[in-house]
Parts: C-alpha cells; sequence; structure tokens
C-alpha cells in the first residue's frame, strides 16, 4: 500500500501555498545562477557556487512538498469527544496552571509558531493525548523532565 501522508483541510492547503512559493524561488534562482554562469569566467568562484547551493536547497524543499502533498489524504474534523488526529485541545499543566491550546496533526504539519499550535501525532504530547477524553490526566516526558497535563476540552 502506498504512503499516506495525513493531513487537515487547512495543513493541506498551507502546504500547496508554500509549494507556490517555493516554485517561485525556484525560478529566480535559477535565473539568478544562470546570469552568473554567464557573466563568470572562473566557475570555482563562492557566489556561483553558494547560487548552485541555494537552488538545490529549494530543489529538494519543492521535491518533499511534492511528494507529502502526493502522498496526501485529508482527515475529516476530528468529533467526538477522544483525542484523534485534528482535534482541538485544551490542557492545562498540573504544575503551573497554564492552559495551552493545540491541535493533534501529522508531522508534516505540526508547528509551534501558530494559534492553535500544532503538535505532532507522533510527538511524546501528541502520543499521550491521542484516545483520550476531556478531565482525564496525563504524563509526558519532556527534556526539562515529566510534566503532568489536565485535559479541559476536546473539540474539533
Amino acid at each position: 500500500m502506498a504512503r499516506e501522508v495525513k493531513l487537515t483541510k487547512a495543513g493541506y492547503e498551507r502546504l500547496q501555498e508554500e509549494l507556490a512559493e517555493e516554485k517561485k524561488r525556484l525560478e529566480e534562482a535559477t535565473r539568478i545562477l544562470q546570469e552568473q554562469m554567464e557573466s563568470f569566467e572562473d566557475y570555482e568562484d563562492s557566489g556561483l557556487e553558494e547560487a548552485k547551493r541555494e537552488k538545490a536547497q529549494i530543489e529538494a524543499r519543492v521535491d518533499a512538498l511534492e511528494d507529502i502533498l502526493h502522498h496526501a489524504v485529508i482527515i475529516e474534523s476530528a468529533e467526538g469527544d477522544k483525542v484523534t488526529l485534528g482535534s482541538v485541545v485544551v490542557v492545562q499543566d498540573e504544575k503551573t496552571g497554564e492552559s495551552l491550546t493545540l491541535q493533534i496533526v501529522a508531522p508534516a504539519e505540526a508547528t509551534v509558531l501558530e494559534e492553535p499550535m500544532r503538535v505532532s501525532d507522533e510527538s511524546p504530547l501528541g502520543k499521550a493525548l491521542l484516545g483520550r477524553k476531556e478531565g482525564d490526566k496525563i504524563r509526558v516526558d519532556t527534556p526539562s523532565g515529566k510534566r503532568r497535563y489536565r485535559i479541559l476540552s476536546v473539540g474539533a
């Protein structure tokens, strides 16, 4: 069976937008590289090598995004009272009382830079939350030690 990459609809759309941006960057990097190759007689010039590296990095990112999108399966909105892929969960740190709102997603769309924070289902916190429901308590091993959370709510 082919490899599936489970994504939320919003995550799929974000990756499509990122792919379009990366393709524009690739066109520009290709144009710059061609100009440098035409104007330099010394092909060992560091600027030329840097342009080649930049283009290769962008190509690799484009390939990775295309692969993810090719294998993507859009998950339906999470429903029910148990935490599943796509669920939006509010947890409270039992020690500090701090609440966090996060969404459980596949690794391809995980990021802590947006609200709600998108946590991979393969991360320690994501794994601990899967299958749990409101009111449950979980313990997670983190780099800074063990943390205990209480699930305040589970939604879509």
